[in-house]
């Protein structure tokens, strides 16, 4: 005989909050709330439900194990909407962080390379949705390009567009090969990538039909690009983007504020 259980879907169901732990540094945790207290000191705004820390720590769950705001809620004792509007404002505080494209390539110059790759973020859409479905990977999504450094550290990620953008498309829009190509430096992309011209290297075509140094020219170029990964792994370590529920429109921002927290990673 099997028992049926209330889920937070079903009507009248219980929340019981419980003890858990967030797989993220106490430093980072503190590092957020002196961002989101400097916020509140420039809006005159110092007395909310929930301190800087636990505002901090809600936000932080969220991105990193993908709980619904319904959970947060009831796990941190406040409202829905009171837990969206916490994680809104701390996106937005995290997101103004992120340095611009120009920024993130400061200090590189010729006699540089840098790996530039895209990757999907799935997202909850119909098949009505066009725009988003990526017949690359056979779903919906939204299209988010990385520029990183040669053992993978990202470097900058661009703004989400609609999963079938391509490659290619994405990076020129978002200005990439003419940023590389003013700075003169050595961009690794895959063969997405091909036809951009200017400092963008690719690999050849029907490799195993060329002569033997085209085929070790796309082994070294592999070997090279292969850390770029590394960028598109840290970034979906944060359970939030391996299939986002919110707004298209708040995608580009989420991607901007966990860059900010990597870097906070990276330098702690």
């Amino acid at each position: 005989m099997s028992i049926p259980l209330d889920t937070a879907d079903s009507p009248g169901a219980l929340l019981v909050p419980y003890p858990a732990t967030l797989d993220v540094s106490y430093e980072l945790v503190e590092h957020v709330s002196w961002l989101i207290y400097a916020r509140r000191r420039e809006l005159n705004s110092p007395w909310r439900r929930l301190g800087c820390f636990k505002q901090a720590l809600l936000t932080l769950a969220h991105l990193r194990k993908n709980e619904t705001f319904t959970q947060l809620a009831a796990g941190f004792g406040v409202s829905t909407t009171t837990a969206w509007r916490y994680v809104d404002e701390t996106l937005d505080v995290l997101a103004a962080w992120t340095p611009g494209l120009h920024e993130a390539l400061t200090g590189l110059g010729e006699g540089d390379f840098v790996i530039v790759d895209g990757t999907l973020i799935p997202i909850d859409r119909i098949a009505a949705d066009e725009p988003y479905y990526s017949q690359k990977h056979r779903k919906h999504g939204m299209n988010v390009q990385v520029i990183a450094r040669p053992d993978g550290t990202p470097l900058w990620f661009s703004h989400a567009t609609p999963g079938r953008t391509h490659d290619l498309t994405a990076a020129r829009a978002h200005g990439i090969v003419q940023a590389c190509l003013t700075r003169e430096i050595l961009v690794l992309a895959d063969r997405a990538y091909q036809g951009a011209g200017a400092t963008v290297r690719t690999p050849y075509k029907n490799h195993r039909e060329q002569p033997e140094q085209y085929q070790q020219f796309n082994r070294d170029h592999a070997r090279l690009r292969a850390p770029g990964e590394r960028a598109f792994a840290q970034l979906k370590s944060w359970r939030i983007l391996r299939r986002a529920r919110c707004s298209t429109r708040r995608i580009g921002t989420i991607v901007q504020a966990i860059h900010t927290l990597l870097t906070c990673n990276c330098s702690g």
